[in-house]
């Protein structure tokens, strides 16, 4: 199967969520400063859900840049990352009205955990189906940051449940550091 058309969907859905992102910021009550300020945490929240989605969108391109070919498991495993992707926008909005409380933070921790677990399911099976010595096959063999990708959204979650809720979302943007240059061998490859 060809990949351009799973690269043109999942970038349409990932423009369509981060477009419905920012329409669940609220409108400030009137026009100061004082105003917008009163909704900072919902802004702050709102930033680091579109760094995560655009990290996603960045590295998914990275990715697909080293596929030949997809299969049917692979079209799945994006869909389930699209999945994870387009709840993005509910999550954002409930941390952002209740952001020192644990379910949302946890749900928002789960979220995190469940599109990492989405993107390494992706890559595994992009390797399936190029092959181990395929240029993605080479790239992802030994690969930490995909395994730190998925440890540190579980020890957020723990540090969410025993610390404090808001340790979820401290914890996930230390997530966001390790993601937010993509691959240097992927370029390096191509």
């Amino acid at each position: 199967m060809s990949k351009s058309r799973i690269e043109a969907f999942t970038d349409a859905v990932i423009a369509i969520v981060m477009t419905l992102l920012v329409l669940e910021l609220p409108i400030p009550k009137d026009a100061s400063w004082a105003a917008l300020g009163e909704d900072g945490h919902k802004l702050a929240i709102y930033f680091i859900s579109f760094i995560f989605l655009a990290i996603y969108w960045n590295n998914h391109h990275h990715l697909f840049q080293l596929v030949k070919r997809v299969d049917g498991v692979v079209l799945w495993a994006n869909n389930l990352l699209i999945l994870m992707m387009t709840l993005f926008p509910f999550t954002t909005a409930w941390v952002g009205e209740h952001p020192l409380a644990w379910p949302p933070q946890a749900l928002f921790g789960m979220l995190i955990l469940g599109t990492d677990v989405a993107y390494y399911l992706l890559m595994r099976a992009l390797v399936r189906v190029n092959g181990k010595q395929s240029p993605i096959g080479q790239l992802f063999n030994h690969y930490p940051k995909l395994k730190w990708s998925i440890v540190l959204p579980v020890l957020a979650l723990i540090a969410g449940a025993l610390i404090t809720p808001l340790a979820v979302l401290i914890v996930n943007v230390f997530v966001l550091l390790l993601w937010f240059i993509p691959e240097k061998k992927v370029e390096q490859t191509l």
